[in-house]
């Protein structure tokens, strides 16, 4: 039997007691307002969180699935057309493209930061597309349709590499809609621009989510797309809520994805702290690598570029013989996590795709390696002494059996 979780993988008890009246308060007002869906809660909450981003526009929805899903059809995806993303992520990237009508396509990741490789794009684009489709765009050898989009996923909370994104959207007439589900804070040294940008910055619009797991989570589900777009953001408000540009007058088909009153109160005050949580999330990352140092072979480290800066929404370290670390871990009481044990192109759910074991290498390789660590901003220096000496103890003793069997 596991013994009871010395370190969890996740803390959100902790920082919900410390702001328990706020968030009470939030909801206390809302019972006496009424002010359930929509109105000054949410608008003040879009007008904070683009301010965060810094972008011109916020429109809160329901969910990142929403943001993503609402962005694509909002920056003019059509049914059929094929929007570019990468397998190693939530399935939520590829449902929220399959959703607008689109035709999910993967390119590979890169090994060290597990982001969408810009060398494997460029090669997709240049030689498994033909060159001029409609309005200048790729069209997909195998399957003949225009590309229109690419979706970079800021995995684990640090950006894809985006300069070279953007650059080749841009030589091929595509819009770029970054996925940072993940990445709230985060940031990207352009040297285009020589300048650092947030996350939710840098493309045409960005989604985010706002699941209470995330650095910035609700107390129940929540969204957003952020973007400097008024058209794009004016659309999305009447995606998000039936096609209504005002009540009972439908400009198009929507949705009902509203972002709730509630849950937007709850978010302006946890805004408030994000800055000072991530902050913590990069501490804490620090003293991983200063406890695992640089001569442990049998953990591979998060790999930060210089021209990141990460908010850690995860650590996610690499490990030989997983699961039976896992085992180990958790009967030392420390929660872990796999995100994500199987990439997309492999799942059941996108077998009409495809594609094969072998097509994308790296993330195949990634996925069987992959450990989550705990993270979160509560995290203490003894209980990353645990987690370490377990981790390295593990890989000790897996490392002394493979010798004993050789042998």
């Amino acid at each position: 039997m596991c013994a009871a979780y010395k370190v969890p993988f996740l803390d959100l008890t902790g920082v919900h007691a410390e702001l328990e009246e706020e968030l009470v308060t939030v909801f206390r007002r809302a019972l006496r307002t009424s002010g359930f869906v929509g109105g000054p809660e949410v608008e003040q909450f879009e007008n904070e969180f683009a301010r965060f981003c810094d972008v011109d526009h916020c429109v809160g929805v329901s969910s990142g699935t929403d943001a993503l899903r609402f962005a694509l059809v909002a920056a003019g995806v059509e049914p059929g057309e094929v929007v570019v993303t990468v397998p190693n992520t939530f399935i939520a990237t590829a449902e929220a493209i399959s959703q607008a009508g689109a035709l999910p396509r993967f390119v590979d990741i890169e090994e060290r930061t597990y982001n969408m490789d810009v060398e494997r794009l460029a090669d997709y684009l240049g030689t498994r597309c033909i060159p001029e489709g409609g309005n200048g765009r790729p069209v997909d050898k195998e399957t003949g349709k225009v590309v229109k989009a690419i979706v970079p996923v800021h995995l684990y909370g640090q950006t894809a590499e985006m300069d070279p994104i953007l650059e080749l959207a841009e030589r091929h007439n595509l819009t770029v809609i970054e996925d940072a589900c993940q990445a709230h804070g985060a940031e990207y040294f352009s040297k285009k621009e020589n300048r650092w940008r947030r996350a939710g910055s840098m493309g045409r619009a960005a989604a985010f989510s706002f699941y209470p797991g995330k650095n910035l989570g609700a107390c129940g589900e929540g969204g957003a797309v952020t973007t400097n777009d008024p058209e794009l953001a004016q659309k999305i408000r009447m995606l998000r809520d039936h096609g209504q540009a005002k009540k009972y007058y439908h400009e198009m088909e929507g949705y009902n994805g509203r972002l709730d009153a509630i849950q937007a109160g709850f978010l302006r005050i946890k805004l408030k702290h994000l800055s000072e949580w991530n902050g913590k999330r990069r501490q804490a990352a620090g003293r991983y690598r200063e406890l695992l140092g640089t001569d442990s072979h049998e953990v591979i480290q998060p790999y930060e570029p210089d021209w990141t800066r990460a908010v850690y929404h995860l650590f996610v370290v690499r490990v030989a013989q997983r699961e039976e670390m896992m085992q180990h871990l958790a009967l030392a009481g420390v929660g872990t996590s796999i995100h994500y044990p199987i990439p997309l192109h492999l799942q059941n759910a996108y077998q009409h795709l495809g594609y094969r074991p072998g097509d994308f290498p790296v993330a195949e390789k990634v996925a069987s390696e992959i450990l989550s660590l705990p993270m979160f901003p509560g995290l203490t220096r003894d209980q990353q002494n645990i987690v370490i000496a377990q981790l390295l103890t593990s890989g000790m003793e897996a490392a002394n059996r493979e010798r004993y069997e050789a042998a």
